[in-house]
C-alpha cells in the first residue's frame, strides 16, 4: 500500500457517533463486515486497556507461546477493525487475510457493530475503565497521534469528553450500552481496576468464557508477560513499531502509567466536582457501578 503524508483528520458523525472522516467514507465496509462464529471481539472505549487484554488473549490462544507472540506488532495481530484509512491501513481487509480462530478488536459503541456479529453470535470481552482516568489518558493519546486535531489545553478536552465530541462518542453511553447487551449476548463484561487488583482472578473468568484450560505455570508465565512492566519494554506491545509520522512517542509514550487514580494530578477541585455533578446525571438508573481508584 502507497504511504501517503499523514495529516489531521476532522471528526464526521456516523448514526451520531464522532469517527475519523476516512472511517465514516468507508463506513460500508465496516458495516459489511463478515464475522466468522470462532471470531473473539476485544471491545473498549479508546484508553481502557484493550492493548493489554488483546496480549493476554493472544498468549492464551498461543498457549503462552511467548516467541509466537513477538511475530508481529499488536496492532497486526489482532486489527482494529473498524480503522480504515486509504495509502494505510484497512482493518477490515486485514482481518479478512487472518486465519480462524481470529482475535479482532474494536471501539465501536455497540449500536454500530457490523450486524454478522450478532449473527453469528460471536463472543466478546468488553473492558471498561473508569471515566476520569479515561479522560486523562485520552487526552494524552490526542496531543501524541498525529490524525488527531491537537487539544488546546486539558479544560477544553475534558470540556469535550464530557460532551461526547471525540472519537467514538460519550463514554457513558459506550459503557452503558455494552452492560445492556451483555443480557442478550455472550458478552464478557471486565472491567480494567479489577484487572489492575488481581489480574490472574480476570484471566481465570476470561479463561472460562472461552471454555480453555491452560497448566498454572502456563497461566503465571501470561501474566508475567503481560504485566505493565514487561509490555511497556516489549516493542511489539508498546508502539513503538508505529510509525513516528504516525504517533509521536515522545510527547508521552503509548503505554504511559497503567495506574488507576492518575486522574488526582489533573483534575482541579472545580473540575471534580463539575465532573462529578455531570457524571452522576448520567449515570442514573444504570446497575453499572465503576471504582474511580484501587
Amino acid at each position: 500500500m502507497e504511504k501517503k503524508e499523514k495529516f489531521t483528520e476532522e471528526l464526521v458523525d456516523v448514526h451520531g457517533i464522532p469517527l475519523l472522516r476516512s472511517i465514516a467514507e468507508a463506513w460500508s465496509q465496516v458495516e459489511g463486515f463478515e464475522a466468522r462464529p470462532d471470531d473473539l471481539f476485544i471491545a473498549t472505549y479508546p484508553k481502557s486497556g484493550i492493548t493489554w487484554v488483546s496480549e493476554i488473549l493472544d498468549l492464551i490462544y498461543n498457549n503462552g507461546d511467548v516467541e509466537k507472540c513477538k511475530r508481529d506488532a499488536i496492532f497486526n495481530r489482532v486489527p482494529l477493525m473498524e480503522l480504515i484509512q486509504p495509502g494505510y491501513t484497512n482493518g477490515v481487509k486485514k482481518l479478512g487475510e487472518l486465519k480462524s480462530p481470529r482475535l479482532l478488536k474494536t471501539h465501536l459503541p455497540v449500536e454500530l457493530l457490523p450486524s454478522s456479529l450478532w449473527k453469528n453470535d460471536c463472543k466478546m470481552i468488553y473492558v471498561s475503565r473508569n471515566t476520569k482516568d479515561v479522560a486523562v489518558s485520552y487526552y494524552y493519546f490526542y496531543k501524541k497521534i498525529k490524525i488527531h486535531p491537537k487539544p488546546d489545553s486539558w479544560e477544553e478536552f475534558l470540556e469535550k469528553f464530557m460532551t461526547g465530541k471525540v472519537m467514538f462518542g460519550s463514554w457513558y453511553d459506550h459503557v452503558k450500552g455494552w452492560w445492556e447487551k451483555k443480557k442478550d449476548y455472550r458478552i464478557l463484561y471486565l472491567f480494567y481496576e479489577d484487572m489492575k487488583e488481581d489480574p490472574k482472578r480476570e484471566l481465570l473468568k476470561m479463561l472460562k468464557f472461552l471454555e480453555k484450560d491452560l497448566p498454572e505455570e502456563t497461566v503465571n508465565k501470561i501474566l508475567y508477560h503481560t504485566s505493565f512492566e514487561i509490555m511497556k519494554e516489549n516493542p511489539t506491545t508498546n508502539y513503538t513499531m508505529m510509525p513516528e509520522d504516525e504517533m509521536d512517542n515522545k510527547i508521552s509514550p503509548f503505554m504511559r502509567k497503567g495506574i488507576s487514580g492518575d486522574w488526582k494530578n489533573h483534575f482541579t477541585v472545580a473540575q471534580y466536582e463539575r465532573f462529578e455533578k455531570h457524571y452522576n446525571q448520567q449515570m442514573e438508573g444504570t446497575t453499572l457501578k465503576f471504582r474511580s481508584e484501587i
